[in-house]
């Protein structure tokens, strides 16, 4: 795991996760997410684990996109467990993640949905 700045609080990953991603950075994107989390990207598939989610991370930074802040919506604090959620810029669906408190009190990612839109009729 990379040496960067840690999340002391839950809202603090979708920060972390912008900057990270903005600078190139897969593996401290991954190094936001506990060893055996779960993603929901890209669409239509499921990414277990840190590395797998380094390695995905790797292959579309080298595409360079350049991501925005998201306002956080309020947090959902259950024990050591929240619920982290942002809704994206351009006005459709949502983002969601399930987020742990780790035992020296920073968070990680432990389930990632960073991007689903309602169901349509």
């Amino acid at each position: 795991m990379t040496e960067n700045e840690k999340a002391l609080k839950p809202e603090d990953l979708t920060r972390l996760f912008v900057e990270r991603a903005n600078a190139g950075d897969a593996a401290g994107i991954a190094a936001l997410y506990e060893e055996s989390a779960v993603m929901a990207y890209p669409p239509g598939r499921v990414t277990e684990g840190r590395e797998a989610i380094r390695l995905l991370w790797e292959e579309v930074l080298a595409h360079a996109p350049e991501f925005e802040p998201e306002p956080p919506l309020p947090t959902l604090v259950s024990g050591d467990i929240a619920l982290t959620s942002t809704p994206p810029k351009d006005g459709s669906g949502a983002r969601a993640q399930v987020v742990r408190r780790q035992p020296d009190g920073t968070w990680l990612r432990l389930l990632d949905q960073p991007e689903f839109n309602p169901p349509t009729r």
